[in-house]
């Protein structure tokens, strides 16, 4: 009899990471996929992304509808509250044997929450990472404490969910399932891009996503301004943006981007979700990252792409040689694009190598949750000491 998988997947950029291990597990003979889907997923305002999963041949099995109109702290906990609730209504139906979650927001928080007080063992990937400017950290770690089996991106982060008290024997590292995608996934030409963009994107792109920094206060439109002013000074880069997610703040930096490209018509651009395919293909296309997303750590070293890392929202995360960091001020961004569009920055990015895998990871997950998920024996652990 097959094992009950429920995978949790709360806006695009997680499910763009899970893709390739759905895929796996929808085909697989021992693991049943069922798939779980909240958040940013089910609101028209943030693309209603649920359609793509669809659309990628995918079969939703539950939905747990968010009120996400407001971004404020008063509304996340309202969110946080309604995922608890609407997760455990889920798993009480659904009743599968693991839960598998990737990631560090506050929806895939409240699923784990939901399924730890079900009793149902949580598989969470990416665990022992840190984003010090973000509330995404302290979410993570939670997670990690009520997680069963664990996978992690590097062995770093490996033994730093180690440090957090979890046993070796349930601690894999497998390596960023991002890369599967670069590695498997037929891209779009750059022609298709442009069809796509409605912008012509002959000469230098740049592709731009700016998040809240969810521990700062009243910092996101601020700090957004200053990425804007600095674009101004190359007035021959393109700019395809991508909107933030749904942490507080993000209304003001959506209103300013949809202002930067009305007042750009030519040069610039924005989606709410481009599909992981154009996504990756506007990553390819070019010639730099800028802002604080964590693709622009992860994904872009498999390009040789410089990435100007704005701020402190991915402070602490383990980074390549193609990331330059710098201060969210316009001058600084300014300097540190000049430098990642230079030569010397250039040859830097074609010799640097990806700390973050080789894009076989989906395989080696799926391996190990038929031995684990086969093998449980219960939910009880002892705390791991390093002494």
């Amino acid at each position: 009899m097959k094992k009950n998988l429920c995978v949790v997947t709360g806006s695009r950029a997680d499910y763009g990471l899970l893709y390739p291990l759905l895929k796996r597990l929808k085909q697989d003979s021992i693991l049943r996929l069922r798939l779980a889907v909240t958040g940013a997923h089910l609101s028209e305002r943030f693309g209603g992304t649920s359609r793509e999963i669809i659309q990628d041949g995918f079969g939703i099995d539950a939905k747990v509808p968010l009120r996400l109109k407001e971004d404020t702290d008063q509304a996340v906990c309202r969110a946080i509250a309604q995922a608890v609730s609407g997760f455990s209504a889920v798993l009480r139906g659904m009743r599968p044997d693991m839960v598998v979650v990737l990631g560090d927001r506050f929806e895939i928080f409240a699923a784990a929450v939901a399924a730890f007080v079900h009793k149902v063992p949580i598989a969470h990937l990416y665990g022992g990472e840190l984003t010090e400017g973000a509330m995404d950290d302290s979410w993570r770690h939670a997670i990690t404490k009520m997680s069963y089996l664990h996978f992690t991106s590097t062995e770093e982060y490996r033994s730093r969910v180690i440090q957090l008290g979890e046993s070796p024997s349930r601690v894999f590292t497998v390596g960023a399932l991002g890369l599967d995608n670069i590695k498997q996934m037929q891209l779009a030409s750059r022609q298709d891009l442009e069809q796509v963009s409605g912008i012509s994107l002959s000469g230098p792109v740049v592709l731009a996503t700016y998040h809240p920094v969810t521990l700062e206060t009243n910092t996101a439109g601020s700090q957004f301004k200053e990425l804007l002013k600095a674009l101004d000074e190359f007035s021959d880069l393109k700019v395809i943006f991508t909107q933030p997610n749904a942490d507080q703040g993000n209304k003001q930096i959506r209103a300013l981007t949809a202002a930067y490209v009305r007042s750009h018509p030519r040069r610039a651009v924005v989606f709410e979700s481009l599909g992981q395919r154009m996504y990756l293909t506007a990553l390819r296309e070019s010639c730099l990252v800028a802002g604080n997303s964590s693709s622009g750590l992860i994904e872009a070293p498999s390009f040789h792409k410089p990435t100007v890392n704005i701020g402190d929202r991915q402070k602490g995360r383990i980074q390549a040689a193609t990331v330059i960091d710098c201060r969210a001020n316009k001058s600084d961004i300014a300097r540190s694009i000049r430098r990642a569009l230079s030569p010397q920055f250039a040859k830097i990015c074609r010799a640097a190598a990806n700390p973050y895998g080789r894009g076989d990871t989906a395989p080696r997950i799926v391996k190990i949750l038929r031995s684990q998920i086969t093998q449980f024996k219960g939910l009880k652990k002892s705390f791991y000491d390093l002494h």
